[in-house]
């Protein structure tokens, strides 16, 4: 009898085990697609910032606490990071809108994701200045998901 009990609070503990699991992957995948909506509406709108030249909507797609990690450039972290980089890329690259193209999305979708992607960047001739590839680290804050690392490249050859 004592062999019997032993079994089914085996059975049951194996159960819940994979009850709690199912759960857990439930949220998970829950959470994950809320990230993946937040952050293709978040790309969707990242490139009007250069089209209207409002950094303003520029700057909220990122963390306060953000480094974005250009290429050929230290890093720029913290709260006037992101208004920094607006700066540069609108007035001394000429970017006047651009889009990307997420490839793949990892994470959990509970405090963080990470994005990969493709990106295009115009001119306001509508000409390719260029194009390259992205990798972001997303952060859930209390505004959001926001882009917490962001760093990219050029397909470009290095002149």
């Amino acid at each position: 009898m004592k062999s019997k009990h032993l079994f089914l609070t085996q059975l049951l503990c194996s159960f819940l085990g994979i009850a709690n699991a199912s759960a857990q992957q439930t949220n998970e995948q829950q959470w994950l697609n809320e990230a993946k909506i937040a952050i293709s509406n978040s790309n969707a709108i990242y490139f009007k910032a250069f089209v209207s030249g409002d950094s303003s909507v520029f700057i909220d797609r990122y963390a306060e606490d953000c480094c974005i990690m250009a290429p050929n450039l230290p890093a720029l972290c913290q709260k006037n990071a992101a208004g920094e980089f607006f700066r540069m890329a609108y007035t001394q690259v000429g970017i006047r809108n651009g889009r990307f193209t997420t490839t793949e999305l990892f994470g959990n979708g509970k405090d963080f994701v990470t994005e990969s992607g493709l990106f295009e960047l115009y001119d306001g001739n509508n000409n390719i200045i260029d194009t390259g590839k992205y990798l972001v680290l997303w952060k859930k804050t209390a505004n959001g998901w926001k882009m917490f690392r962001d760093s990219f490249s050029s397909n470009n050859p290095i002149r």
